[in-house]
């Protein structure tokens, strides 16, 4: 299927040989920007969002550098604590970061939080800065977490966009049900992000009635991110096959539209 013009992923990465990396969880891939922009062009996607990678923790070196060179097409999230000064906001601002991404995921093999990422707490002070700056929080932490926390952090006033399709523990999570009623009242968004989510071994068809739940609860508030290029997965999924599912499974072309174009455009302020 062709995309409509506009069409974004909304969550992908960048990594960049030029830019020394810090300890990494995984061997960095080859997925520099030309690479990145030759993914898009095979996917229609003619927009994306490219997400702060583990490995270059706190140094917005790579990411910068990619929005430089994306020709407005390219928007980002970056990772800061309540440390971060205010001109270094405004900078990254005018350079196309739209958000903070805050981490309670544990790491591979468990000991705390995913190396190199930021807690909930820094969310909460940096909140006021996030509001002013018109940015969004993306969070990434198991759906259990989420709907423990949800109550407290939306009342922050910041737009929160859940990674991952919220991360429930498979097809069957009850936590991923407490998580559709703030959907349904727009009080985050949800990126329809497949690869990342346990199926015990089931074919990722097993993953539809979430899918599903999530479109029927709010598809005003949902994104499509691929998630390229897949680290930490062996075999990684094939990008196209991916995406042609998400297509499949909406079947709309309106819905299509709204989902790939016009609400990535609205909460990320594409021209």
């Amino acid at each position: 299927m062709t995309l409509p013009p506009g069409a974004c992923d909304t969550h992908t990465h960048v990594f960049d040989a030029r830019f020394p990396a810090g300890a990494s969880p995984y061997a960095l891939p080859a997925a520099d920007l030309a690479t990145h922009a030759a993914m898009r062009e095979r996917l229609g996607t003619t927009r994306a969002v490219l997400v702060q990678p583990a490995p270059y923790g706190r140094d917005p070196a790579c990411l910068l550098d990619a929005l430089a060179r994306g020709e407005g097409r390219l928007r980002g999230v970056m990772i800061a604590d309540e440390t971060v000064a205010d001109a270094t906001l405004q900078a990254w601002h005018e350079a196309g970061i739209r958000a903070l991404r805050f981490v309670e995921m544990q790491g591979p093999g468990g000991g705390g939080r995913y190396p190199g990422s930021i807690g909930f707490d820094s969310l909460r002070l940096l909140a006021p800065r996030l509001r002013a700056l018109g940015w969004q929080a993306h969070l990434w932490a198991s759906a259990s977490q989420l709907s423990e926390l949800l109550p407290d952090l939306l009342p922050l006033g910041v737009p929160l966009v859940l990674d991952h399709l919220g991360m429930p523990d498979g097809p069957h999570d009850p936590a991923f049900d407490a998580l559709l009623p703030h959907l349904r009242d727009g009080g985050i968004w949800v990126k329809l992000t497949l690869c990342r989510v346990k199926r015990g071994g089931a074919p990722i068809a097993a993953l539809r009635p979430l899918h599903d739940a999530l479109v029927a609860a709010n598809p005003d508030r949902l994104l499509w991110g691929s998630d390229w290029p897949y680290v930490r997965m062996d075999p990684p999924p094939d990008v196209r096959a991916m995406l042609d599912l998400c297509l499949d499974w909406l079947g709309d072309a309106a819905l299509i539209r709204r989902i790939l174009v016009d609400n990535p455009q609205h909460l990320f302020g594409f021209d």
